[in-house]
């Protein structure tokens, strides 16, 4: 039986994931999102009192379990299809934060597990393409590559492909989402696929894995040889 003390929202929390889902920098611009005084933001977090149906109606998009309680995923948006060989409701499991050209663009598929690391590859990417892949809209990247280990899934699982777009410096990090990150700890070189977060330790960020059974890390920056955001994924479903 739930304690009277955890059904209590924190207001705090739910202005930083707020924030975090619209990709707004700090509270005024969230302030001015809403249509409210920056002032009064502060004064709900002090409170820990929110206007929720203020709230709640301009994040219609945002799964509210996720923005209320931080559990889930923060985009749970029904979808109709209609096509000619399907019909029915679908789920949208990712909402892209900007809007990028829509344009038939193709991107190289590289082999990871021949470059030393991803570094390596990117430096030289024409020695590692294996592949192209072309798909409608499909969003600016510099390459992409399969991956493998259970650490996201069930939003990625080994052999899915992911597209990745390099980050040029750590200022460039949008914490909350999903990177690809190349990384040395003592002697031992990594590639892995997480959600990056702020850590609490200085000089670190923390990796967070969706699947619950792989615990965060916190990664020190010195340590980071390249990172990637991951801008989509592919799957293949049966092995033909």
């Amino acid at each position: 039986m739930e304690k009277e003390s955890d059904l209590v929202l924190n207001v705090s929390e739910i202005v930083k994931r707020a924030k975090t889902v619209l990709n707004l920098r700090n509270d005024a611009a969230l302030a001015a999102y809403l249509g409210v005084s920056r002032s009064t933001l502060s004064n709900w977090c002090a409170r820990n009192s929110i206007d929720f149906p203020l709230l709640l109606g301009k994040m219609k998009d945002v799964d509210y379990n996720w923005l209320l309680v931080g559990k889930g995923t923060p985009v749970h948006q029904a979808k109709r299809c209609n096509s000619g060989m399907m019909q029915g409701e679908v789920e949208m499991i990712h909402k892209p934060k900007a809007v990028e050209a829509l344009d038939n663009r193709s991107i190289s598929l590289y082999d990871i597990t021949a470059a030393a690391n991803l570094k390596t590859m990117l430096a030289d990417k024409q020695q590692y393409v294996v592949a192209k892949i072309q798909i409608p809209g499909i969003p600016v990247c510099d390459g992409a590559l399969y991956i493998s280990g259970d650490s996201m899934y069930p939003i990625l699982k080994s052999g899915d492909i992911i597209g990745i777009k390099e980050i040029s410096s750590f200022s460039n990090v949008v914490y909350g989402e999903m990177y690809l990150v190349s990384f040395n700890t003592d002697g031992d070189e990594y590639l892995v696929v997480k959600y990056v977060n702020r850590s609490d330790v200085a000089g670190c960020i923390k990796l967070v894995s969706y699947n619950p059974h792989h615990e965060p890390m916190d990664i020190p920056f010195a340590c980071i040889q390249a990172m990637a955001i991951v801008k989509f994924s592919i799957r293949k479903n049966m092995i033909m």
